[in-house]
C-alpha cells in the first residue's frame, strides 16, 4: 500500500492542490472582508448580478459559435470575434439612420428587429465565407494550420472593416423605450439589461431545441461524433458544417446588437477582440464543444466579472479593483485550464478525445 501511494505521488499534483487551496483562501478572505464591511446594500448586489447576467448572455451567444465549430471540426475559430464585430458595426449605421429619422423612437420594437436582421445577416455571410474560403481547403491539414489561418483571418477582417467603415469609434443611439427601470420582486432593475438577458435566453433556448429536436440538429450531432460514418449514412457533411458556421454567425450578429443596446459606446473595428477572448473563456469554462456548457459558462463569466472586483478584489485591498475587470476573464481561463481543463459540463475522457 505504501509503495502504491509513493508511486501515485506527484510533486506537480501537490503543487496544484496547494494552488487550489491558495486560490480558495483568497476568494473567501476577500469575500468575507467585503461582506463584513457592509459597503454594499442588497440592491447593489442584485444590480451587479443582473449586470453580470446581461453581459454574460452576450458572452454566451458568442461562445456558442466557438463551441459549435469546435464540436464539428475540432478547431478554434479565433476569427469569430470579428464575425461579432462585423454585425455590430454594420448595424450601427442603420441604427444611426433610424435615430436621425425618428423611426427608432416611433417604432422601437420594429427598429430593433430590423437591426437584428441586418446584423445577423452580415455576421452569417462573414462566417460562411470564412468557412468556404479559409477553412474548407485546410480541413484535412494538421490542426495548427487552421488555427494560424483563423488568426490571420481575424486580422484580415479587422482591417478590411477599418477600410470600409473607418477607424473612429461609434456609439449606438439611445433607445428611449429601453430607458428607465422595471420592478421585479421588489427591486428596480434597468429595463435594457432585462430585455437583453431575456432575449438572449430565448435565443439560447431556441438553439438548444434546434440541435436536440430537429433533423438538421441531429445531423450536426452525428457529424460531431464521426464525419466518415455520418457521410456513409447519407448526411451531407459539407452542408452541416456550413449550417454550423451560419448558426454561429446568426448568434454572434444578435450579440452585436445586444452589445450596442446594452453598452452603446465602443463600436469600432477592433471591438471583437476582447469579447471574443472572453467568449472563448466562457466556452472553455463550460466545456468546449458543449452547447449547454457554453451557455452556462457565458453567464457564469459575466456574473463573476461583475461581482469579482467588488466582492473579492476590494476585500483583498487591491486598488482600482474595477479596472481589473477584463483581467478576471484571463485569470479565470488560466485557472480552468489548470484545475478543470474539460470545463464545468465537459467529460473527462482519455487522452486525445474531445471533452
Amino acid at each position: 500500500m505504501r509503495q502504491q501511494l509513493l508511486e501515485r505521488f506527484s510533486w506537480v499534483g501537490l503543487l496544484l492542490w496547494l494552488l487550489r487551496i491558495a486560490v480558495l483562501v483568497l476568494i473567501l478572505w476577500g469575500s468575507i472582508n467585503t461582506l463584513a464591511s457592509a459597503r454594499y446594500t442588497t440592491d447593489n448586489w442584485v444590480t451587479l448580478v443582473l449586470t453580470g447576467l446581461a453581459q454574460g448572455s452576450i458572452y454566451a451567444l458568442i461562445a456558442l459559435g466557438y463551441s459549435l465549430v469546435y464540436g464539428i471540426l475540432l478547431m478554434i475559430n479565433f476569427a469569430h470575434g470579428e464575425v461579432f464585430m462585423a454585425g455590430a458595426f454594420t448595424a450601427f449605421f442603420l441604427a444611426d439612420s433610424f435615430a436621425k429619422s425618428g423611426f427608432l423612437d416611433r417604432q422601437p420594437f420594429l427598429a430593433i428587429i430590423l437591426l437584428l436582421v441586418v446584423s445577423m445577416l452580415m455576421s452569417t455571410i462573414i462566417a460562411v465565407l470564412l468557412e468556404r474560403i479559409a477553412y474548407r481547403p485546410l480541413r484535412n491539414a494538421p490542426r495548427l494550420i487552421p488555427l494560424i489561418t483563423a488568426i490571420g483571418a481575424s486580422f484580415f477582417l479587422q482591417y478590411t472593416f477599418r477600410g470600409l467603415y473607418g477607424s473612429g469609434f461609434k456609439a449606438y443611439p439611445t433607445v428611449k423605450a429601453l430607458q428607465g427601470d422595471v420592478g421585479l420582486m421588489g427591486f428596480e432593475l434597468p429595463m435594457v439589461q432585462v430585455v437583453v438577458f431575456l432575449a438572449a435566453l430565448v435565443m439560447m433556448a431556441g438553439l438548444y431545441w434546434f440541435v436536440e429536436k430537429t433533423k438538421t440538429g441531429k445531423s450536426m450531432r452525428a457529424v460531431s461524433e464521426d464525419k466518415e460514418i455520418a457521410a456513409l449514412m447519407g448526411i451531407d457533411v459539407n452542408r452541416v458544417i456550413v449550417t454550423t458556421f451560419a448558426i454561429g454567425g446568426l448568434l454572434a450578429g444578435a450579440a452585436g446588437v445586444f452589445r450596442g443596446l446594452y453598452q452603446p459606446q465602443g463600436i469600432f473595428f477592433q471591438m471583437g477582440f476582447v469579447p471574443g477572448l472572453k467568449a472563448f473563456t466562457a466556452a472553455v469554462l463550460g466545456g468546449i464543444g458543449n452547447i449547454p456548457g457554453a451557455m452556462l459558462g457565458g453567464l457564469f463569466l459575466g456574473v463573476f466579472e461583475s461581482l469579482g472586483p467588488n466582492l473579492i478584489l476590494e476585500g483583498l485591498g487591491i486598488p482600482g479593483a474595477n479596472q481589473l475587470k477584463d483581467a478576471i476573464a484571463i485569470v479565470l481561463l488560466v485557472l480552468v485550464l489548470i484545475f478543470r481543463p474539460q470545463g464545468i459540463l465537459g467529460e473527462r475522457l482519455a487522452g486525445g478525445e474531445k471533452a
